[in-house]
């Protein structure tokens, strides 16, 4: 059989809007996707351990009402 081509809907502005930052997401996560891909691990920043947790928290504690 033939293919037919599918009829052209008329999109609405929210439809199009929809669509454009589908495709701009799908186009990020392709980037990222080869970004990792480089064998380097899973964290690329040049600072390691920055944003640890912290070595003895304070607890909390609540104020009286006197």
């Amino acid at each position: 059989m033939a293919e037919t081509p599918e009829p052209e809907i008329d999109e609405t502005p929210e439809d199009e809007m929809k669509r454009k930052f589908r495709e701009a997401l799908d186009r990020k996560r392709n980037q990222s996707a080869g970004a990792d891909a480089g064998g380097r691990g899973g964290d690329p920043s040049k600072i390691h351990g920055a944003h640890g947790p912290a070595a003895s928290k304070r607890p909390f504690r609540r104020k009286s009402g006197g």
